[in-house]
């Protein structure tokens, strides 16, 4: 059976604006070009899609992602050149949707998507083949599988009674290191190229907040899997043991790494 679908626009957007300083940043390492043609992936609510779409003044924009209930939000936003599409990352990679067929975008963008996906070696070689001569691949994923709020997750997810109620699910991501991604991007043919790994000083009312944050992303995938009472419980045992592993400050210092990364075709 699939998951349901558990992500909470609302839950999501309470730190909105720490969550938009990396799509800023990886929108400014793009070069517009007249007529051009995005594919966002993992767009969300697709607020920031519409402004991608706007501050490259792209002939069209497609914005990409599997939840219904993100997506619900961005049908206010849909108009003549910008749509929106309910569907896997991973289908959509593949080039055989219609729409999304291999050498059709001018840029292929994605901000805090791709790690949720593994194998990106075999992930940034399918993207490539999306883009058009001259295309350009920008992508920001999250760098945190070495921090608390992930690896407390993985612990409680490992352990009775949640390891039977999860079928034993864990949460894997398939980020690499930026050295990795460089050489990557170098053997599929892009002829310039910059990755950089940032990290984003979140100041925050306390470590409460910091439960929060994760409730939105990182829990999700536990969500979508177990009960509500079951998934009631697993949240009082990760919110335990990630307290325990962050100091009580307020305001609360919450450093949060990302990878940056954009890279050119030949045209």
């Amino acid at each position: 059976m699939s998951p349901k679908d558990a992500w909470d626009p609302r839950q999501y957007e309470r730190f909105r604006g720490e969550r938009a300083r990396p799509f800023y940043d990886l929108l400014q390492m793009l070069e517009a070009r007249p007529g051009m043609r995005l594919l966002d992936l993992g767009c969300g609510t697709g607020e920031l899609t519409a402004q991608l779409h706007e501050r490259l003044g792209a002939a069209h924009t497609l914005g990409v992602d599997r939840s219904p209930h993100m997506l619900e939000q961005s049908a206010k936003l849909a108009r003549s050149g910008l749509d929106f599409l309910q569907a896997d990352i991973a289908e959509v990679a593949e080039g055989t949707l219609e729409g999304c067929e291999r050498g059709g975008f001018d840029v292929v963008f994605s901000n805090a998507a791709l790690h949720w996906l593994l194998d990106h070696g075999t992930l940034l070689a399918q993207l490539t083949r999306l883009l058009r001569p001259g295309g350009q691949l920008a992508i920001q994923v999250p760098h945190m599988h070495h921090a608390p709020t992930f690896r407390a997750a993985v612990e409680i997810a490992q352990s009775p009674p949640f390891r039977d109620a999860l079928g034993g699910f864990v949460q894997r991501y398939g980020v690499l290191d930026a050295p990795a991604y460089a050489r990557l991007l170098h053997g599929f043919g892009f002829e310039e190229q910059r990755v950089r790994l940032e990290v984003y000083a979140h100041v925050l009312p306390s470590r409460e907040a910091v439960f929060e944050w994760v409730k939105g992303t990182t829990l999700t995938p536990y969500a979508e899997r177990l009960p509500p009472k079951v998934y009631d419980s697993f949240l009082g045992h990760y919110r335990e043991r990630l307290m325990l592993s962050l100091k009580d400050t307020r305001p609360f210092l919450f450093p949060f790494e990302r990878l940056l990364m954009w890279a050119r075709l030949p045209r």
